[in-house]
């Protein structure tokens, strides 16, 4: 039965989408496929930025350190590297550019400037090795590379055939590396472009790798409609709730502010934190790197309204020591993406920021990462789903098939999630088969997540469909069996993968980290998931690790690592601790 909040949020939303109404919503037809689509969203990324960033001018928009840029600033420098990119290096509509490196209020600039060029802008992986970094731009045909001096530095040992330019290095520096700094080149630069080419709805806009787990990563090509549609969908659930807020008499700030510390090369990063936070006039504070106590600083002096980053980070909030010693008032919202939140996270989460509302997101790279969305206390109610679909644009789908998506299964049948959207990107850059597996035509997408919906049309990931672990041709999913130690009081961290075994083909291995200060023994924790999970589904090896698991540069857990570590060590016999 939908619940009190579903109910109120599609009636707010109705208005809102209706004609007539703020982001009123029509159909297009994109590739074939007829979908819904706003009516007067802006054609292009250049408009979608020109029109928020004048609305939201004289607001401030970046704190990085002891920086504060207001949106204005932060647009005229984009469009100044726009005309340098063009004068200066002939960058042109449809060339590829990539930027590489953290985040940085230089790595805003750049974005606008690509997009507003009518170029194609590559986010790439900070984390990515030079080896990595070099594929990605051989693979992409990138003409140009905007790096800070980390990355630089793995790419002066290419002999990169892309010209480099460099971000917040000194003069000694680029001469060492024998790249052009950036702000060498708009100083002598032209402040406005010769030429303006148009944007059609349906050009590239950005080119966005894949994490590239198994194989080479694949580059995810998105158009400037499916952006612009992607950002706007995530407005339309912002504006609901806010309606809802003051319905309830809730004064929202002055100013929403968000403490940015995922990365703005993944997709939450770009689409629903940058674009959105442009769109609305929040202003972003830059962590440059991921520290639970300096966040919490940070919330405090900023008076951040809004958190979001993968569960590992709101763990560490709730678990840090000195917490308690901040003023978190100002905070209205805990957002994850990027990987499931253990359900017992959520309550914990309500008990312990009283007051605030967590939320879960679901999309994907592909997806411009508009998928689904569990909002407070919907949210508390079915912790382990990722929530609805997100309105207005969005159609979920379950199907146990491969091609052409079917006409899905019934409630609580697990199979392939499939999202239908005209967020969606066109495809994988230069990879023709990879693209029609994942996008079999009519507007779907192919996920690689196993999930079913439930009867109020509320989405739950099972697992990743190539993280299945198979014992003896029963399935189990790796997540299912994480929620169950996560339940466990001592468990901070936890891992669960497959391993090779000759009897079964695969048994379940579990990597632990324990929370600073508790005991566990791998015999007591088995005894403990034993209560709730069948038994083919037991992890058979449990291993403590003495330190916090690996992370990612996103700040998930390094499951990849993890896997071929024990793998290993499973495989060599060896019992005990890592």
């Amino acid at each position: 039965m939908k619940s009190a909040l579903d109910t109120a949020l599609d009636d707010v939303i109705a208005g809102i989408i209706a004609p007539g109404g703020p982001l009123a919503v029509g159909t297009a037809t994109v590739r074939g496929a007829v979908l819904p689509a706003f009516s007067t969203a802006p054609p292009s990324m250049r408009e979608y930025l020109a029109m928020f960033f004048a609305a939201n001018a004289d607001k401030e928009f970046l704190v990085f350190g002891e920086e504060r840029l207001t949106f204005a600033q932060i647009h005229d420098r984009g469009l100044k590297m726009a005309a340098m990119l063009q004068h200066r290096h002939g960058i042109a509509k449809g060339d590829r550019v990539a930027i590489a490196m953290r985040n940085y209020p230089e790595w805003i600039m750049a974005f606008v400037g690509v997009l507003h060029l009518g170029a194609i802008a590559i986010p790439m992986n900070a984390w990515w090795t030079a080896d990595e970094l070099d594929y990605g731009l051989k693979d992409s045909g990138a003409r140009l590379a905007i790096a800070d001096e980390e990355r630089a530095r793995r790419l002066a040992t290419l002999g990169c055939h892309a010209t480099v330019l460099t971000v917040r290095t000194s003069q000694d520096v680029a001469a060492e590396l024998g790249f052009v700094r950036i702000e060498d080149e708009l100083a002598v630069a032209p402040d406005t472009l010769w030429f303006t080419p148009d944007i059609a709805p349906e050009d590239d806009a950005t080119i966005m790798y894949t994490s590239g787990s198994t194989g080479s990563p694949k580059g995810a090509v998105s158009t400037h409609r499916g952006i612009v549609s992607g950002a706007m969908n995530y407005l339309v659930a912002g504006l609901a709730l806010l309606a809802l807020s003051q319905k309830a008499g809730v004064t929202p700030a002055e100013q929403q502010v968000m403490l940015l510390n995922v990365p703005l090369f993944h997709i939450t990063g770009s689409v629903p934190v940058l674009l959105v936070s442009i769109a609305i006039g929040r202003k972003m504070v830059i962590m440059h790197k991921w520290d639970a106590g300096e966040a919490l600083r940070l919330i405090e002096k900023e008076r951040a309204t809004y958190f979001v980053g993968v569960p590992t980070m709101s763990l560490e909030l709730m678990q840090h020591p000195d917490r308690d010693k901040y003023d978190l008032s100002s905070l209205v919202d805990i957002a994850s993406g990027g990987a499931p939140r253990p359900a017992e996270h959520v309550e914990r989460l309500a008990k312990t920021f009283v007051g605030k509302h967590p939320v879960q997101g679901y999309g994907l790279t592909e997806t411009n990462g508009v998928g689904a969305g569990n909002f407070r206390d919907n949210y508390r109610n079915k912790p382990a789903s990722t929530g609805r679909a997100a309105a207005p644009l969005v159609e979920l789908r379950i199907d146990q098939g491969d091609g052409p998506v079917g006409a899905g299964v019934p409630a609580g049948t697990v199979g392939e999630v499939c999202i239908r959207s005209v967020c969606s990107c066109r495809g994988y850059w230069n990879k023709p088969e990879a693209t029609i597996a994942a996008f079999p035509g009519d507007g779907w997408f192919r996920s690689g997540d196993l999930g079913y919906l439930d009867e109020d049309g509320y989405l739950f990931i099972v697992d990743r469909k190539k993280d299945i672990i198979i014992r003896g041709g029963e399935n189990i999913s790796c997540q299912e069996v994480e929620s169950a130690i996560y339940t466990h009081p001592a468990v901070a961290e936890c891992s669960v993968f497959g391993l090779p075994d000759e009897r079964l083909g695969e048994i379940v291995g579990a990597v632990v980290y324990v929370k600073p200060g508790a005991h566990l023994e791998p015999a007591d924790l088995y005894d403990f998931v034993a209560r709730d999970l069948a038994s083919f589904k037991l992890p058979a090896r449990i291993w403590l690790s003495p330190e916090p698991l690996p992370k990612l540069g996103s700040g998930k857990i390094d499951k990849v690592a993890l896997r071929t570590h024990y793998r290993a060590i499973h495989a060599d016999n060896r019992v005990g601790a890592a």
